[in-house]
């Protein structure tokens, strides 16, 4: 078939390689001039498998409010007049119970999971290089409160079989042994040592090389303008530079999704939420971190990339907007040089982008009931963790194959 892929980030690129590889003629249509230049660019680098739970978990409100006054927040809120803004909100707040967040959890495991074994299958296949790291997740407690919250996250991981160890400050320092300079500052971690890390960017821009040996056709600065659909099915899609011709759409533009599928009638529930990052050089190796550890308290992941710490986290609801605060910045720095003083502050590049995110945490695979027309989008802050697990679902559901994870409940039906 003819397959047009919308959107060149890390959830499109993988899309495009293994659609490409089921045997399909593949087109992706990008605004911008190469791959992963917006969302995708400069995330946390951490590729999450264990370390991945919905936004929306028992507690969330009243933490939110006592967000809304820290000088560190983790969570930013700029209300707007905006009806989506205020739905999603409301439906996020509607999950935030333990039944809820129980089969949220699972889900997202499921396909994270499901995406350890994928992207270990495509980097063997490929060979692709991108600062790639294997040594784990290490999720760090401050406090005492937020180990005991831990054990509901402890509890989903051993019903998924998903390898996790609880550590006390010692375990933390053996398995990141620069924490030894700040030990009186933790009192404990959850490590899934499964997970890995990697630049997002260097991978997303990789496998484009790759996909693009196997035919697939990247079609750079076009602007995507509107889906072309025909008694009920879709027949390609209008661009900047004129109509294209498919058989299927896969729709992968992140947190632009709805925007484009809501005239069709469909009311897909992703709104963006902005994160930042920093991409700090590393001047003490000694005092940097050696994977990925999560700071509990900021939300804030500090990730090893090569020569390099990547510090990523926050979350801003703010609509679409892509500015950069220096408040937000300095919240970045408070939590690496707190935890990893081991590089250069002041030669670190700042940036921002826009998270597409479901009120549920899970992402959005499947067809629609728009014959022809599929979705691979609202992965949040997981699409890096989750882009080969997802590519190969959508790409098994376009080809009329039963994926070899149950993906009835990752379809926007769910939401009906």
């Amino acid at each position: 078939m003819k397959v047009i892929v919308l959107g060149a980030g890390i959830i499109g690129v993988t899309s495009a390689y293994q659609l490409a590889r089921a045997g399909h003629e593949v087109t992706v249509v990008d605004r911008q001039p190469a791959p992963a230049l917006e969302t995708s660019f400069a995330n946390a680098g951490e590729v999450s498998f264990g370390y991945c739970s919905p936004w929306a978990a028992p507690g969330i409100p009243m933490k939110a409010m006592k967000w809304l006054f820290m000088q560190h927040a983790p969570l930013i809120l700029r209300p707007k007049i905006d009806a989506t803004m205020l739905s999603w909100m409301a439906q996020m707040l509607a999950n935030c119970t333990s039944r809820r967040y129980a089969i949220n959890k699972s889900r997202m495991l499921r396909l994270a999971d499901y995406s350890r074994i994928a992207l270990a299958a495509l980097r063997e296949e490929t060979g692709i290089a991108y600062n790639e790291r294997m040594q784990g997740t290490l999720q760090l407690f401050r406090t005492e409160a937020q180990l005991d919250a831990s054990a509901k996250d402890v509890k989903a991981l051993a019903a998924d079989g998903i390898p996790y160890e609880v550590l006390d400050p010692e375990g933390c320092i053996r398995v990141e042994p620069a924490l030894r300079h700040v030990r009186e500052k933790i009192v404990g971690g959850l490590l899934t040592p499964k997970d890995e890390t990697g630049d997002c960017f260097k991978f997303a821009n990789a496998l484009a090389a790759n996909a693009e040996a196997l035919g697939v056709r990247f079609m750079w600065n076009t602007a995507i303008n509107a889906l072309d659909v025909d008694a009920g099915r879709v027949r390609g899609v209008t661009t900047g530079t004129g109509k294209l011709s498919a058989d299927a759409v896969v729709v992968a533009l992140g947190s632009y999704s709805p925007l484009l599928v809501r005239p069709l009638g469909i009311r897909l529930p992703v709104y963006p939420v902005k994160g930042y990052s920093l991409t700090i050089p590393i001047t003490d190796a000694a005092r940097a971190p050696e994977s990925t550890v999560m700071d509990e308290t900021y939300k804030i992941a500090i990730t090893r990339l090569g020569d390099r710490i990547r510090v990523g986290g926050m979350a801003e609801i703010s609509g679409y907007t892509n500015d950069l605060g220096l408040t937000r910045r300095r919240t970045l720095e408070h939590s690496v040089m707190d935890l990893f003083p081991g590089g250069d502050t002041g030669k670190a590049t700042f940036w921002s982008g826009l998270r597409p995110m479901t009120p549920d945490g899970t992402p959005v695979i499947g067809a629609t009931k728009i014959a022809g027309l599929f979705l691979n989008t609202g992965h949040g802050t997981l699409g890096w963790t989750m882009s080969s697990g997802s590519a190969r679902v959508i790409a098994d559901i376009v080809s009329g194959r039963k994926p070899d994870i149950d993906a009835t409940d990752l379809a926007v039906a769910r939401y009906a």
